[in-house]
């Protein structure tokens, strides 16, 4: 006969087997799911894209010992129906706006983040979208975006009950070019002027 302790690895050996089934199952079947829908080939459109360019002197915007760290900003309009990507095992969407561009040599290439959207229901996955402004003020390794031909375009992320994260991207892209920042006479740091003294 078996003792107790036997007993209860053999009920945890079926239950663990039986649970990595049903999520195998799970996950397979959601992916069925997300390519019979045509998830992966979701359409957007990026338009109206105007790129900004100014110079900070923080550390929060990535200036090292004051010097001038030129930043870059978006207003944009977007279009673009998220809802294929949900089903019964979608638990959220995370979406974002990235731009890619050249970076210091022909095969690099530099990506940023300007904008982004938690959307954790179907309903609100119809995105429609005017003259919005990025959320974040990026900079890059070098000192300069200037001159720059950048590519825009909607990803996203699906993060699941059951199963690792899916991501994926959005058919529709925008090209941009960065411009020139603010003039120099307005770049620079403003100096402090010094109290004076009475006596």
């Amino acid at each position: 006969m078996f003792s107790v302790l036997q007993r209860g690895q053999h009920v945890l050996n079926f239950s663990l087997t039986l649970v990595g089934f049903v999520s195998v199952f799970i996950i397979a079947s959601s992916w069925f799911q997300l390519y019979s829908s045509d998830a992966f080939l979701t359409p957007s459109t990026i338009s109206n894209i105007t790129p900004t360019a100014s110079v900070k002197f923080s550390r929060r915007f990535g200036s090292v010992g004051g010097k001038p760290k030129e930043n870059s900003k978006l207003i944009f309009d977007l279009e673009s129906d998220l809802t294929p990507l949900f089903n019964w095992n979608t638990k959220q969407v995370f979406v974002y706006l990235t731009a890619e561009y050249p970076g210091k040599s022909n095969t690099a290439s530099n990506k940023v983040v300007y904008w982004d959207k938690i959307i954790q229901s179907k309903d609100k996955a119809n995105l429609s979208i005017s003259n919005e402004r990025s959320k974040y003020s990026v900079w890059d390794v070098e000192e300069s975006f200037r001159n720059r031909e950048a590519t825009v375009k909607l990803e996203w992320n699906i993060q699941p009950y059951v199963g690792p994260l899916v991501f994926g991207s959005s058919v529709g892209e925008s090209l941009v070019v960065y411009p020139d920042p603010v003039s120099s006479e307005q770049t620079k740091k403003p100096k402090k002027k010094k109290q004076q003294q009475q006596h």
